[in-house]
């Protein structure tokens, strides 16, 4: 043990350290831009053995689906089984089922009611469609959420929410969390065998127990959360070793088990001595070290244990275990070669008298990266989750070397996490089709084909374009760039946005092979006008030109030290000699601006300016966590609750509010509420302005965008063509989640519509 403790000293520290430096050096970005140079790839497509199943490739779809996919009883519906089916199609080797709780009745915050044994018919009809295609299935069956849960259940349900010991909640801290009582855990224990038998009688080839990140078996399993002074679950092994041998004796020797854990929920790591300040996360100093993990996975194999997926993090720093498109590639293959490593040099082996594989997770969507992490022995499986939703076809498409045209994930994490943390279910920002896969079966072919012109080459044009073309029509995209991409195109430049630039080349390179096999022309450098457009005699015209960046009444607006934020993406060279940078906007864009500026631009003094008391308000948590988190250690100074009172030559006035109730806009270990739930320990702030001024060499204007329906309208008034559309950013100003939604859906359906001034995806979701 002490030659460990020497052997991971500061490990921990000097990979916080470089998951917020790594884009400095090129190599990091060696595979990450879809090469390859490794094909073919034969360690992905090579067989592999988890106890006495056989999966026929390396590949493991990541937990993602369920939610809004099953009934009330949560029985998988149409929707999961079309979802589950389509990347199984595709060609990936195990695919993972999202969270099913066995802890009903125990954990008020598990709002699913029924039990699984009512669910037979849902998980039978999905396990024989996946083996259908060869494809094997295991289900992740979670004790529950306990402190990451909702903390609604207090009033909803009059109960306070679970945990291992006194906890705070991570959405409300004021609100605690209960020890579970000996007999709930001896509970949860029985109904985790139970479903673990029940699966296997759903031939379902194998359970997935969900043991990271914080959730309800990590909080039992780490010290962090677990200080039980008595009982037999004071041990923080004891809950999860109990757990996988109930499985093993109700199913077997031969039934597989998985593991999911992180080798360290990396909270010292990550906030250092404010571990002994901040009252939401003092409790949770004395972590799990990664000495004890390899322990515990030593005893988890010994007890039953087949197969491990590793990484790190929890809910409290969120961009870690869900890691944003500011991570770096493969972000956790060294953690995975840790664990691989250990278990090789202690010949660590499964009951079933075989090596345990260890799956890597986190960013491996790229085939170089992930059939060279195979190569080198840093893991023996690859689990992908967001890269399938954007391409279910990743496998088949990588099998045959067709990496150019994988669909790329870009990491903005808006459509796959919080469209559903918002309300919604999992779908993805770069293919609509992802979560309406029982909808979207197959393109319907044209009954009339029609002459179609589509001005603006965007997510959103270039979507509509190449569906319309693939369904028979006679296309022709305009753009007045000498590329397609849009907006996408500035947003491609920082270093962090290397997936986004992926997306760039994805969508020129479908236009260039859709024009090849389908009537589609590309028509660059071309400006379009009402008068050109009617000129050209089209049946139908979509209008996708996007928006105009806003641009406020502000004194001084217009000194010549003002600029966009596209302006300085597209030409860096306007911050040469800057020494003082000031960006009026705290979103997304704004603060990836304050990164941009300090550290690739190396501006000394940056400064972000949002009149709104949360920075990035609207932002996943994760990709917010991981921008503001980064932006604090690099000394970029954000200022919440300010306005902006004029700008001088050299200088900026701003009007602060200083109340003390003014929120810690550095905050990352707790989440926004959204505004729908009513937070009832919510502080009303005080007002308490002061006007200051500070130094402003260069000011950036980051205050979003607003939709350009000037040739829309001018098209319509004309009467330029029988069918109209607008989309995209003309509409409303939005991300791609919502570009791609909206010109996927024209191309789709304009057929079939004569003469409208509205775009029908307006009329049947107004949100786009």
């Amino acid at each position: 043990m002490k030659k460990n403790t020497r052997l991971y000293s500061n490990t921990l520290e000097k990979w916080s350290e470089y998951f917020g430096s790594w884009f400095n050096d090129e190599e990091n970005f060696r595979g990450a831009r879809m090469e390859s140079e490794l094909y073919p790839y034969s360690a992905l497509f090579e067989p592999i053995k988890i106890n006495s199943l056989t999966v026929k490739n390396r590949i493991i779809m990541a937990p993602l689906g369920n939610i809004n996919m099953a009934d009330e009883t949560g029985r998988p519906s149409a929707k999961m089984l079309a979802y589950f089916t389509e990347r199984a199609k595709g060609g990936t080797g195990l695919i993972t089922s999202g969270i099913v709780p066995v802890s009903h009745n125990i954990d008020p915050t598990v709002t699913e009611i029924g039990n699984f044994r009512t669910n037979y018919t849902g998980w039978r009809d999905l396990a024989e469609s996946l083996h259908s295609f060869g494809t094997a299935f295991f289900i992740q069956l979670s004790p529950g959420m306990g402190r990451v849960g909702s903390p609604e259940c207090l009033v909803k349900k009059y109960k306070l929410p679970v945990s291992a010991s006194w906890n705070p909640n991570f959405y409300m801290p004021q609100v605690p969390c209960r020890p579970l009582s000996f007999l709930e855990l001896n509970k949860i224990v029985k109904n985790t065998g139970q479903a673990a038998a029940d699966a296997q009688a759903m031939r379902i080839d194998g359970v997935y127990l969900h043991g990271h990140e914080g959730y309800l078996l990590e909080q039992l399993s780490n010290t962090a959360y677990n200080r039980r002074l008595f009982g037999p679950y004071r041990d923080w092994q004891k809950f999860g070793i109990k757990l996988v041998k109930e499985i093993r004796k109700r199913c077997g020797k031969d039934y597989p088990i998985m593991y999911r854990i992180d080798l360290s929920l990396m909270l010292n790591a990550t906030y250092g001595e404010k571990m002994n300040r901040i009252s939401s996360l003092k409790k949770f100093r004395n972590e799990r070290t990664i000495e004890m993990t390899l322990d515990y996975l030593k005893n988890l194999v010994a007890a039953g244990v087949d197969i491990i997926d590793v990484d790190l993090g929890c809910y409290d720093n969120y961009w870690l275990p869900h890691p944003p498109e500011a991570m770096p590639p493969a972000c956790f293959i060294e953690v995975a070669a840790l664990v691989k490593n250990f278990f090789r040099e202690n010949k660590i082996k499964s009951n079933a008298g075989i090596e345990v594989p260890i799956a890597a997770v986190g960013k491996l969507g790229f085939p170089d990266i992930a059939e060279r992490a195979l190569q080198k022995g840093q893991c023996d499986m690859i689990m992908l989750g967001r890269p399938l939703l954007a391409d279910p076809e990743w496998p088949n498409k990588v099998y045959a070397g067709k990496n150019r045209e994988i669909i790329p994930c870009i990491g903005d994490q808006e459509a796959c996490f919080h469209e559903f943390l918002e309300g919604g279910h999992p779908q993805c920002s770069v293919n609509p089709k992802t979560g309406f896969e029982d909808i979207y079966e197959s393109l319907p072919p044209v009954t009339e084909k029609k002459k179609v012109a589509i001005v603006g080459a965007g997510p959103a044009g270039v979507m509509c374009a190449c569906t319309a073309a693939e369904r028979g029509h006679d296309v022709t995209i305009f753009d007045k760039n000498p590329a397609a991409g849009g907006i996408v195109i500035a947003g491609s430049v920082p270093k962090i946005k290397f997936e986004i630039s992926n997306y760039l080349s994805y969508m020129n390179n479908r236009l260039l092979q859709t024009s090849k096999k389908q009537k589609l022309k590309v028509e660059l450098n071309k400006t379009m006008t009402a008068t050109s457009l009617k000129n050209g005699k089209y049946d139908t015209i979509v209008i996708a030109t996007g928006g105009n960046a806003v641009k406020p009444e502000i004194p001084g607006i217009d000194n010549e030290q003002v600029f966009q934020t596209v302006d300085i993406l597209m030409n860096p060279s306007k911050c040469a000699g800057k020494r003082d940078a000031v960006v009026i906007g705290g979103g997304s864009a704004g603060c990836e601006m304050a990164h941009f500026l300090s550290f690739e631009l190396g501006i000394e003094n940056v400064t972000v300016v949002e009149m709104l008391p949360e920075i990035m308000k609207h932002t996943f948590t994760a990709n917010r966590g991981y921008m503001i988190h980064y932006l604090e250690k690099k000394g970029v100074k954000l200022l919440n609750c300010t306005g902006v009172k004029q700008i001088k030559t050299g200088s900026i006035i701003l009007n602060q509010n200083i109340s003390k109730r003014v929120p810690d806009p550095y905050i990352t270990w707790k989440p926004v509420i959204p505004e729908n739930i009513p937070n009832p320990f919510a502080k009303k702030i005080d007002i308490k302005n002061r006007e200051t001024e500070i130094a402003a060499d260069i000011v950036i204007l980051a205050m979003g965008w607003k939709p350009d329906r000037s040739l829309y309208e001018e098209c319509v008034r004309r009467q330029v063509a029988p069918e109209i559309y607008l989309t995209g950013d003309v509409y409303s100003t939005g991300k791609v989640f919502e570009a791609t939604k909206g010109g996927f859906a024209i191309g789709r359906i304009y057929s079939q519509i004569i003469l409208t001034h509205y775009s029908p995806i307006i009329r049947e979701n107004p949100d786009l």
